[in-house]
């Protein structure tokens, strides 16, 4: 159990390089890149599973609860 934790790393890595050669470039991707990325899927899924009633629902109890 003690040597998978180098296998583990030498994968990690090598995923991370393969990424990045097909990414065309390394680093990390701006926050506001990344968001506007998942906005679209976000805003469907609210859409289709009705997820602003939950949003609403949550927010609500949350503020019964800070309000006591």
């Amino acid at each position: 159990m003690a040597d998978t934790a180098p296998r583990t790393m030498v994968r990690t890595q090598g995923r991370k390089a393969a990424y990045a050669s097909l990414s065309g470039r390394p680093g990390r991707r701006h926050p506001l890149v990344a968001t506007a990325m998942v906005l679209p899927l976000a805003t469907l899924l609210v859409v289709v599973f009705g997820g602003w009633e939950a949003v609403v629902t949550q927010a609500s109890s949350v503020g019964v609860m800070l309000g006591r």
